[in-house]
């Protein structure tokens, strides 16, 4: 019987309680009277949010009601909104080829920002490939650890690793939402887990420094930070319906 790679992640202290606080959040979140009949309006708005959020954390900082206008050209945006509106798309090929997803996520985030050559290209270092194959292996099916777990793993070795140049973070935070849609947990992509990533922007940083140390201490710290963002991700599709609600 093959050990699950991922499982000690659970015994770790408060981590399995905050994976469940954050499942249950997002239940209630999914139960919200607006996505019974304007699901769509809710998802376009969380699309939106997400990308602003992302280009946010790569250091591009826009307001959001003139990217809803049309009036932001910064590549790196642009580049989060091209990814935030292809993951419904990527949700089926990820967990059968997820190497190659992430090569369509870098052509989407990083046009106009790096050279065509390096496009869909991951940087030529041996230990980088080993631990993408790695990843790779985890997400085809590789454990059986809660969706939520597994994003987290995802997102927090993309940013360790920097596979790709340019705005590989949009990369990373794409990834992980990816597996919340595709493995079912979150299948119409309403969690802004993203928007949770920018509000907690000092912490997401340090834990995600942490992460990197591959200690239990510095991991519990990422999967807390995670949960918390999923969470507050939650939370943005309950104040995205209350606004559609009182427009309508």
């Amino acid at each position: 019987m093959t050990t699950d790679p991922l499982a000690p992640l659970l015994a770790l202290a408060d981590v399995a309680l905050a994976v469940e606080q954050a499942r249950d959040r997002v239940d209630q979140a999914h139960r919200h009277r607006a996505l019974r009949r304007q699901g769509g309006q809710v998802a376009a708005e969380v699309s939106l949010r997400s990308a602003v959020a992302s280009a946010a954390l790569e250091g591009r900082d826009h307001d959001r009601e003139e990217v809803r206008a049309g009036t932001v050209t910064d590549p790196v945006l642009q580049g989060a909104l091209r990814v935030a509106g292809a993951l419904p798309g990527l949700s089926d090929l990820w967990p059968k080829a997820p190497r190659q997803v992430l090569a369509r996520l870098h052509v989407l985030a990083a046009r106009d920002v790096v050279t065509e050559e390096e496009l869909g290209r991951p940087v030529a270092d041996p230990v980088v490939a080993a631990r993408l194959d790695g990843l790779a292996a985890l997400v085809a099916g590789g454990t059986k650890v809660p969706p939520l777990v597994l994003a987290a793993v995802v997102h927090g070795e993309l940013l360790n690793l920097r596979p790709f140049p340019g705005p590989s973070g949009v990369v990373a935070r794409a990834a992980a939402r990816l597996v919340l849609i595709s493995t079912g947990f979150d299948p119409r992509g309403l969690v802004a887990v993203d928007v949770g990533h920018r509000e907690r922007e000092p912490e997401y940083v340090g834990a995600a420094g942490a992460f990197a140390t591959g200690t239990p201490d510095g991991l519990r710290s990422w999967l807390r930070h995670y949960m918390t963002a999923v969470e507050v991700g939650a939370d943005q599709i309950t104040l995205i319906g209350d606004e559609i609600l009182a427009a309508s």
